[in-house]
């Protein structure tokens, strides 16, 4: 039997042990790197070219978050798995806009989140019983969508920076939330003040308001662990 090649992200060491130590014990799974940062993550996802890649969110450098963003659009082959305490709406859309395929909680069973492992190696998409409840009760909800047709000029992640600066989010709060730098938000909102061609910040919240944006969706298809 071909093992699953797995790549671990995070800054804890105890962590990184411990989910070696429980694939360690499978036959299926084997463990092929181990990074503490976002940019060893990159690094190693190209180097190793893992099947799988367990990814935590807040890691020094380019966070979790950022790491998957620059490992889904170098190499479509890893299949990143969040594995995160952060159990938020905006850290849930934002990771699996990203390219993740999956979003577990650290406090899972470890029978899930062996499952879950093997569940995004196959391709498919994998949430915590909880996550998948609050997708499942967000897209019930009656709410604008953030389509891609309202500003095209814009890529998804501008376009989601903009939704927030239409909540009233200030740069401090969409870093918060977003998991990336006051300077990157500082950039996107620059890009977007340029690319919809408005003078300010309020112009900016004028036209989305006036389009009704809101959070974007993605694909369906997911699965829960439940």
């Amino acid at each position: 039997m071909e093992k699953l090649r797995i790549l671990i992200a995070d800054d804890h060491p105890l962590f990184r042990y411990g989910i070696g130590m429980l694939l360690a014990t499978t036959g299926d799974l084997e463990v092929v790197g181990e990074a503490a940062t976002g940019e060893e993550a990159v690094e190693m996802a190209a180097a190793l070219q893992p099947d799988v890649i367990l990814m935590d969110i807040r890691m020094p450098g380019w966070n979790g978050i950022e790491a998957t963003q620059r490992i889904a659009r170098r190499d479509g082959k890893a299949q990143i798995l969040i594995l995160t305490m952060f159990k938020d709406d905006a850290s849930v859309f934002t990771a699996m806009r990203a390219g993740a395929r999956g979003y577990v909680l650290k406090d899972a069973e470890k029978d899930d989140l062996l499952r879950a492992i093997r569940a995004v190696g196959r391709g498919e998409a994998i949430f915590s019983p909880g996550i998948a409840a609050r997708m499942i009760d967000y897209f019930a909800m009656t709410r604008p969508a953030a389509r891609e047709e309202l500003f095209p000029e814009l890529t998804a992640r501008e376009r989601e920076v903009l939704y927030l600066i239409s909540e009233g989010a200030s740069n401090s709060d969409i870093a918060g939330r977003l998991e990336i730098s006051g300077k990157t938000v500082a950039n996107y909102v620059t890009n977007i003040l340029n690319k919809l061609q408005v003078q300010d910040r309020s112009e900016a919240i004028r036209l989305a308001r006036e389009s009704r944006l809101g959070p974007e969706g993605f694909g369906t298809g997911e699965t829960s662990l439940a």
